[in-house]
């Protein structure tokens, strides 16, 4: 993420802001539910490698989100469930996602649906069993066959919020680990999922290659052959889709990680979902020329 990256992030905040401001609303900066305004990316950016930096900045600043292209893995059906290990193993990650209704001064976002799947430490993805990474595959819990493993959906709470425990993503042969994620509005929740309503975003969540280093260093990641692909060098990333999907990660390795990130929506909107960019609303500023010139019109999918 580049300096014209962050200035963009706050200038959509502060924007969005403002605007709440006029109808009443004030200033919308988002604060995570545990209070903790301080390791969690909000005192700038450091160095890292290749321009990408070490945290991420303003990560919990609400932002109209850009959609992406879902990935070649999506199933239909995804399980109800907070918990979608399976007995994958791998390092412990818990994430925590926020929806706002960017458009109404980021108000917090009832009973959206929130839905998560990602590849195994070794690169596989649950229902694709032809995928093979290369590397020996470490045990793992669950069937063979399932399809359902590092897979799950959850509503968000009166908070927004929707919770996830999961493990660490590995990763596919040039794409840099990520986690993909997809949010609904305007469904319903049944006892076999959630039906109906409109995709208003489909994202992918990244992490700061720091953290990669430190989790791609322990066991199973080290049974994976091949060579990893860097946030810059990862195409969605590079291309200008993924950096809203930067997440804030405190933790650590041994203990396990937490992933935050607010995700800002329209709900009144589903953007096509072979676009790269989610539109933008009148009353949010346009992304600043440095940024918005360096970005291809369509970056590559996932």
């Amino acid at each position: 993420m580049t300096d014209s990256d962050t200035t963009r992030r706050r200038a959509l905040a502060l924007g969005g802001a403002a605007a709440g401001a006029v109808l009443g609303f004030g200033l919308f900066a988002v604060l995570s539910s545990d209070g903790d305004t301080g390791a969690r990316g909000r005192q700038g950016a450091g160095p890292g490698r290749d321009g990408v930096p070490d945290t991420a900045p303003d990560a919990e600043l609400c932002v109209l989100n850009r959609s992406v292209a879902p990935g070649p893995h999506h199933l239909d059906g995804a399980p109800l469930r907070k918990d979608v290990t399976e007995g994958r193993q791998g390092v412990p990650l818990r994430l925590r996602l926020t929806v706002r209704d960017h458009p109404h001064a980021c108000a917090v976002l009832a009973g959206a649906d929130v839905e998560i799947w990602h590849c195994d430490a070794w690169g596989s993805y649950s229902g694709h069993p032809d995928a093979r990474p290369g590397g020996r595959a470490p045990a793992q819990g669950g069937p063979a066959g399932s399809r359902t493993f590092l897979r799950g959906a959850q509503t968000t709470d009166d908070a927004g919020l929707a919770e996830f425990t999961t493990v660490f993503p590995g990763w596919s042969t040039g794409r840099a680990p990520h986690i993909n994620v997809m949010v609904r509005t305007g469904g319903s929740r049944t006892g076999r999922g959630y039906r109906g309503g409109r995709v208003n975003w489909t994202g992918q969540l990244f992490f700061p290659d720091r953290w990669t280093d430190a989790v791609y260093a322990k066991s199973p990641y080290t049974r994976r052959t091949g060579t990893r692909t860097l946030l810059a060098e990862d195409p969605v990333y590079r291309g200008g889709g993924g950096k809203d999907g930067l997440m804030s990660v405190t933790g650590s390795v041994d203990r396990g990680l937490v992933g935050v990130l607010t995700i800002g929506i329209d709900p009144a909107r589903e953007p096509s979902l072979s676009a790269t960019s989610a539109p933008r609303t009148a009353r949010t500023p346009a992304p600043d020329s440095a940024a918005s010139a360096s970005r291809p019109a369509n970056p590559p999918s996932p």
